[in-house]
């Protein structure tokens, strides 16, 4: 199935003609019918004579509703320009054949309408009008017609035409990822929320989950109505009705979009490559503030230019677009931009969820080149550079693909020895480059630290995370690759390079040797007067001489786990641990005993209730 819309000049007689194709009133509202005129988006639909159904989408064309018209052309699929014989090409004419041609509509008729009221000759000046407007736009090559819908002279011909034309084109591509920009909300009595749109992308089924986004609250399709016809799916390409359950039809509105759920994510930030108008009033600046339409739904945003400081009149450039609210939007979505008067100019979406770019930085620009004409691989290779390491659910987010397109990507580019994955309950992947310099800092990292701490047998987990700059998943990955490669060793709370081992000259063995002896002297109450460089006794922890309990009571191992033995035991049976019972078991003072209590606690062997511990 195919969508068809009409776009042209107010009192061009699009609605009028639309009815005479297809018997059906698209003018919903009363104000509509008692002016004559559309405001609102209009519906219809026809069977060709080939067999092929169409939906047709009849727009507005009175330059205060051309938002309405925005909403209206996404997903369509053929255009129908209307002009009336009677006036020619107006200024409406104009924006809404510059509003297609943004949106990449190719295909398409141009109809001149109320041929009846007008006499050869002037119907002949304004073909070649006609034909000189289209000229360098995406409906070049589009046939003109006449056709007069009151008399129904030339209606057959245009049935013909755009039977003839539809019967060429390629079925609506089904990616596997549905998505139904919403251009109506309302409830029906019996059966709840209903909205309707134009869905692309994939197939809709009675029964099945959806998601609306950016409010992200799910819910589940009812039923589904194509030409007032109920179906069981839906397939890219047509107009449809869905009643959905769990949902009120307040909670969605114009604007938001019905997809599968869990693969596409809002975003705030967008990459993309844009068209100024030639019949812009101002060049587009940098940090211009725009309303932005795409899919059905219009949001403030500002457009940051990343090549220069304006982009002329006529011309493209690279931009990063900033929206105030979240926008969910896939790479090669068109969209469109106006300030309060005036359509500025439209593009194509290259990479969702962008993070912030560098202004006038090759690197950005020549990223954005390879985006806009290169594969799949280089697409989702440009994104992986943004935020490796990264999973594929995560690529999948940043560049609004589906799972099985960065799927393909990954094997491709790592056959290529392009990219490369680490961990292994969890697979990150990261480019060749990005994996170097994150070993390379690795390897730096500790090898510093080996220098400036000679005596420690490894940096503490926590301090070399914080040195890689990873979440807590990438890094136990990164951790778990580096100790494969043989580069890293770990114990239970520190990470050191392969090979590096602390060892003591012989004046730090004596150095030692006669602390040890002090703390062992009183065992259970050993000496505080630390007689001892801070770093010898960071290395007797870490080798195990030594257990620190305190800010200044240090133990001789044996003789803390001796302790720790002898507290377990006292509490088995859920008996209380107190100070004093502690205190007589091993006949020491209060401040060693609480100390003793408090590490073990920190270790979660006892659990403090009031005064007194239980053992957990």
């Amino acid at each position: 199935m195919f969508v068809v819309g009409t776009a042209g000049h107010v009192d061009h007689g699009k609605s009028t003609l639309v009815q005479a194709l297809t018997g059906i009133n698209p003018d919903r509202l009363r104000e509509e019918k008692d002016r004559g005129m559309t405001i609102e988006l209009g519906f219809a639909w026809l069977k060709l004579a080939s067999g092929i159904e169409i939906s047709i989408v009849d727009v507005p064309g009175h330059e205060r509703f051309i938002k309405n018209m925005l909403m209206g052309s996404g997903g369509v699929d053929v255009a129908l320009l209307l002009i009336a014989a009677d006036e020619g090409p107006m200024p409406q004419t104009r924006e809404h054949l510059a509003i297609l041609d943004l949106l990449g509509v190719s295909t398409g008729l141009a109809i001149i309408t109320k041929k009846d009221i007008v006499d050869q000759d002037w119907l002949d000046l304004v073909t070649l009008d006609v034909e000189e407007m289209l000229k360098n736009t995406s409906l070049a090559n589009a046939q003109i017609l006449a056709v007069s819908a009151e008399k129904g002279d030339g209606i057959d011909e245009l049935k013909t035409a755009l039977d003839d034309l539809i019967s060429r084109l390629p079925e609506p591509p089904d990616t596997g990822s549905p998505r139904l920009p919403v251009d109506r909300s309302f409830s029906i009595t019996g059966f709840g929320a209903v909205v309707t749109g134009t869905l692309t992308g994939g197939t809709l089924k009675a029964g099945g989950e959806v998601e609306i986004l950016p409010s992200g609250n799910k819910a589940r399709i009812r039923s589904l109505q194509v030409h007032e016809k109920s179906q069981d799916k839906v397939s890219p390409g047509t107009r449809v009705a869905v009643n959905l359950s769990g949902i009120d039809h307040i909670d969605v509105r114009r604007g938001d979009l019905i997809t599968a759920p869990n693969w596409l994510n809002p975003s705030t930030a967008f990459d993309a490559i844009i068209q100024v108008l030639e019949q812009a009033p101002r060049p587009l600046r940098h940090n211009h503030k725009v309303i932005l339409f795409t899919g059905t739904r219009e949001t403030p945003a500002t457009i940051r230019i990343l090549e220069g400081n304006h982009i002329d009149p006529g011309t493209s450039g690279w931009i990063q677009i900033k929206t105030q609210d979240k926008i969910p939007v896939i790479r090669g979505e068109y969209f469109v931009v106006r300030d309060t008067e005036n359509t500025l100019g439209g593009g194509q979406v290259l990479e969702p969820n962008a993070s912030r770019r560098r202004r006038n930085d090759p690197t950005t620009i020549s990223r954005l080149q390879t985006i806009a004409s290169g594969s799949n691989e280089d697409i989702k290779f440009n994104a992986l550079m943004d935020i490796e390491p990264a999973t594929i659910p995560e690529l999948t987010d940043a560049t609004g693909s589906t799972y099985e397109e960065v799927e393909d990507a990954i094997a491709t580019l790592e056959s290529q020895g392009r990219i490369r994955s680490i961990g292994t309950n969890q697979r990150y992947f990261l480019t060749s480059e990005g994996w170097n310099r994150l070993k390379n800092t690795a390897i730096q990292s500790l090898s510093t630290f080996h220098s400036s701490y000679p005596l420690r047998l490894g940096m503490p987990l926590q301090d070399f995370r914080g040195r890689l700059k990873l979440e807590s998943s990438p890094f136990n990955a990164t951790v778990d690759s580096l100790i494969k490669l043989k580069t890293i060793a770990t114990s239970d709370s520190t990470i050191r390079l392969v090979g590096h081992t602390a060892s003591l000259s012989s004046d730090q063995e004596k150095e030692t040797a006669k602390y040890l002896k002090e703390i062992t002297t009183n065992r259970f109450s050993p000496s505080t007067l630390r007689d001892i460089d801070v770093e010898l006794l960071q290395f007797l922890i870490e080798r195990g001489d030594v257990v620190r309990v305190g800010e200044e009571i240090v133990y001789p191992t044996k003789a803390y786990e001796e302790m720790e033995s002898k507290i377990i035991d006292s509490g088995v049976e859920g008996r209380e641990i107190t100070i004093a019972s502690v205190r007589s078991i091993f006949g020491t003072s209060r401040k060693y005993t609480l100390a003793v209590l408090e590490h073990m606690d920190s270790k979660g062997i006892t659990r403090r209730v009031g005064d007194n511990r239980f053992l957990r």
